[in-house]
């Protein structure tokens, strides 16, 4: 588009980020502005779950951490065999979803991002319904290959929109708050390949 940038048209298809099943087909619009980043996009998605299931797998996994009598902590998520302990597993499953919302905001028409690693998790016990963890995530960056650090404050209730802010190594300014307009599912993430505040 002169003077703007540049739009593209896009057909994908989504899988479930847990099972690994398909999870729908979306059409979308992206907009890279020649000034703005992140990019404005419109997008349509048919789901192959409905969303009484999707509430149902947040709440599966919202029972599960709030079951828990001590904090999750870990480090080092997945370990250098590709392994993630089971106990880590809601941890590392909210933190695919966490830092999607700092890819999202960090990606230009040139640069991308997939999360590689939590590097550290810890969870902070709340008096309230929510759940908070703050995590330092290793996102590695496409082209470059570099890969940049990020601290990152979660907190979630189902039915609620996910809230996120973080800071990462490579930008020279403050917090960031990568969250989101809409109620967001943890269970139902799209696959794609702590420092306190």
């Amino acid at each position: 588009i002169p003077n703007s940038g540049h739009k593209y048209y896009l057909q994908f298809t989504t899988e479930d980020y847990e099972s690994g099943e398909n999870a729908g087909s979306c059409l979308a619009t992206v907009l890279y502005s020649k000034t703005k980043s992140p990019p404005v996009v419109n997008i349509k998605c048919t789901r192959t779950k409905d969303q009484k299931q999707i509430q149902e797998e947040d709440n599966r996994l919202y029972q599960k951490i709030r079951r828990q009598t001590k904090p999750i902590i870990g480090n080092n998520i997945p370990d250098s065999y590709g392994n993630i302990e089971p106990a880590l597993e809601p941890a590392w499953t909210l933190a695919v979803a966490g830092s999607s919302y700092i890819m999202w905001e960090k990606s230009t028409e040139n640069l991308g991002y997939f999360m590689a690693q939590v590097k550290s998790v810890k969870q902070w016990m709340r008096k309230d319904d929510f759940i908070e963890f703050d995590y330092t995530v290793l996102l590695h960056e496409i082209p470059t290959q570099e890969i940049i650090p990020c601290h990152m404050r979660l907190t979630w209730l189902p039915g609620h929109p996910m809230k996120v802010k973080y800071f990462c190594a490579s930008e020279n300014q403050g917090l960031e708050d990568g969250s989101g307009m809409e109620s967001g599912s943890a269970a139902g993430i799209l696959h794609e390949r702590g420092a306190n505040f």
